[in-house]
């Protein structure tokens, strides 16, 4: 790279993977994956690692924002930003903070300078200290400040190369997606599942999706949410699958033997275990639910100690200290909130008792599940499974783009 050339990239840090030590390169091979994926159909790109970061390089791109804007969705990133990669020399590096300037106003800035190599002939100091006298020349009516200055320029220099930047913004941060297995999410179409579903994904977990409807005994509006749902929280790990289970039928078997105070739990309770069923097919470690202590009647402690009963696997919550204003909250970041409140029928609304018990002893609700056939209803449930993969970018992969593939098979194992 000679010292007047300037290549436009996005410069992504990471923080958690830092601590990784040994698996540390597993991890940041994930990320890269996941970076390259999320920008796959905005035209060819390389991602490169560079020592404590990763740099996007958009030498040529006609579409540089929209990658970046692409990357805010990337779990594993600490922060980011468009950047100009130069020579290291002191004129490359000033040559890089007047194109970054540009014409933007500004009454104050710093000079925020880094060299990852301890030969380069200027310490960090004196760096800021050549940059910020060069933009005191360019810019005579700015002044620096260094506790609040309306520019922060981004200086870093490594051994043969340097990155200048100016808008740095947060990233996802967490884990990168793929990193931390596989877990099974039960999607119900309201505000809390999308989130709980989405707090695993960046704790590094693919997630795949299973929706319960009462089709045709109500409408199909809800599976319409879920497929939506699905299709939003793709962008945050690029392929789910989402399987859709009836269960009508089964919930009129419930209503033949179980009181009406106990059918939420006996409900929830065939619910995890088939959801279990399909997630042992699909090499899914753990079951994840929205579900948040206190918010309903089946969400109660001694409710959800019933429910965790009928399961063999961990039953994930990673909702469960947080209240409704707080998941409300999470959910419109995500955007799925909208999606969410939209009017639907859920199969919870059918055989649904006005005053559901809240304390149900496990004696009480064996004895009530001891007149079903559990393990016909979990059967029916599972071989009722309709599968549909959805992608993202639309087609980037090798499943069909978003909603198109339709099967009643497990998707491979991961």
């Amino acid at each position: 790279m000679t010292h007047a050339e300037l290549h436009p990239c996005v410069i992504v840090h990471y923080h958690e993977i830092s601590l990784k030590r040994g698996n540390r390169p597993l991890f940041l091979r994930r990320l890269q994956e996941n970076i390259a994926r999320a920008v796959s159909d905005l035209g060819p790109v390389t991602v490169v690692q560079r020592p404590g970061r990763i740099v996007l390089d958009l030498e040529g791109h006609e579409h540089a924002e929209a990658a970046r804007e692409r990357l805010d969705r990337v779990c594993g990133i600490a922060n980011l930003a468009l950047a100009v990669r130069t020579g290291s020399s002191t004129e490359s590096l000033k040559r890089a903070v007047d194109h970054v300037i540009g014409v933007r106003p500004f009454s104050s800035f710093r000079i925020s300078a880094r060299r990852a190599f301890k030969t380069f002939p200027l310490t960090s100091v004196e760096i800021n200290r050549e940059l910020g006298a060069h933009v005191l020349k360019v810019r005579p009516q700015a002044r620096v400040d260094l506790e609040h200055a309306e520019l922060n320029v981004h200086v870093e220099v490594l051994p043969h190369e340097a990155f200048v930047y100016a808008d740095r913004r947060p990233g996802a941060g967490g884990l990168p997606v793929g990193s931390g297995g596989t877990v099974m999410a039960l999607l119900s179409g309201g505000i809390d599942s999308p989130v709980a579903a989405w707090r695993m994904m960046k704790r590094g977990c693919r997630v795949h999706f299973v929706h319960f409807h009462s089709v045709p005994y109500l409408p199909d509006t809800s599976i319409g949410k879920a497929r939506e749902l699905a299709r939003r929280l793709t962008q945050w790990q690029y392929v789910s699958h989402l399987y859709l289970v009836p269960f009508g039928e089964i919930q009129r078997e419930v209503v033949l033997a179980v009181r009406p105070m106990a059918r939420v739990v006996a409900y929830r309770r065939l619910m995890v275990r088939i959801a279990e069923a399909l997630a042992r097919q699909t090499g899914a470690l753990a079951l994840v639910t929205g579900e948040s202590l206190g918010q309903v009647a089946s969400q109660t402690l001694h409710n959800l100690a019933r429910i965790d009963e009928a399961a063999t696997m961990p039953v994930l919550r990673p909702l469960i200290g947080m209240d409704k204003i707080e998941i409300t909250e999470a959910a419109q970041r995500l955007d799925t909130f909208e999606t969410s409140i939209e009017p639907d029928a859920d199969c919870c609304t059918l055989f649904t008792p006005a005053h559901p018990a809240t304390r149900l002893g496990r004696e009480e609700i064996e004895a009530m599940e001891g007149r079903l056939d559990t393990g016909a209803l979990v059967r029916a449930g599972v071989e009722g499974a309709s599968l549909e993969t959805f992608d993202f970018p639309r087609g980037a992969g090798a499943h069909a783009p978003s909603s198109a593939r339709r099967a009643r098979l497990a998707p491979p194992r991961p």
